[in-house]
């Protein structure tokens, strides 16, 4: 037994009509056409994969230089009253 129930000469015959049918020529070309697919998909991939890494580390750069940005604009404002700064001043 073979594969799900086809023996190894069955698959041979079948194998054997398809070649009488398109021809050695034709079957060639055809795995030729399909290696050319596959390559091409995973060339294909691995671009997508590339690119998608480059936009998630643009955009972890573009927070890091708003949250850099936000942090350097803003201002320190002192909410003690004068009183208590004359008072630390006098201390020292």
């Amino acid at each position: 037994m073979g594969f799900g129930g086809i023996s190894i000469w069955q698959l041979l015959i079948v194998l054997g009509i398809i070649i009488l049918i398109f021809g050695t020529k034709k079957l060639r070309n055809l795995g030729g056409d399909l290696g050319g697919a596959v390559k091409g998909f995973k060339s294909a991939m691995k671009d997508g994969e590339k690119e998608m890494e480059d936009d998630l580390k643009n955009k972890k750069d573009q927070q890091d230089d708003k949250l850099q940005k936000n942090a350097s604009d803003e201002e320190v404002i002192d909410v003690k009253p004068e009183s208590v700064n004359e008072q630390e001043k006098e201390r020292k």
